[in-house]
């Protein structure tokens, strides 16, 4: 997640950044089968924001706000906590929304 992290904080905040981080998590996916069900919760995030302002205008303080927030949690998992601390990043995902 470091590595998507870092990405994340050098890229531009329009929707082809989080198209992008989709195709990256992806790619996560298939590298480390044990973040599946993580990269999935975050893909699904990603796709409803994209989904919500796709093919329509993206208020320039929405766009800051969504990639504060997706950063922001994208920095707080840890990929390496006990089952404790992985089951509280997900349940955290699950209830994301980057646009509120």
């Amino acid at each position: 997640m470091n590595d998507l992290h870092d990405w994340l904080s050098q890229q531009h905040h329009g929707l082809r950044t989080y198209k992008t981080f989709q195709q990256k998590l992806d790619a996560l996916s298939a590298d480390d089968p044990e973040q599946r069900g993580l990269c999935r919760l975050l893909s699904g995030l990603v796709g409803r924001y994209i989904e919500a302002y796709d093919e329509a205008p993206l208020p320039v303080a929405v766009a800051d706000a969504a990639h504060r927030r997706l950063l922001a949690l994208v920095g707080s998992l840890d990929i390496s906590g006990n089952a404790d601390r992985r089951l509280a990043d997900i349940n955290r995902v699950a209830t994301c929304d980057l646009w509120r």
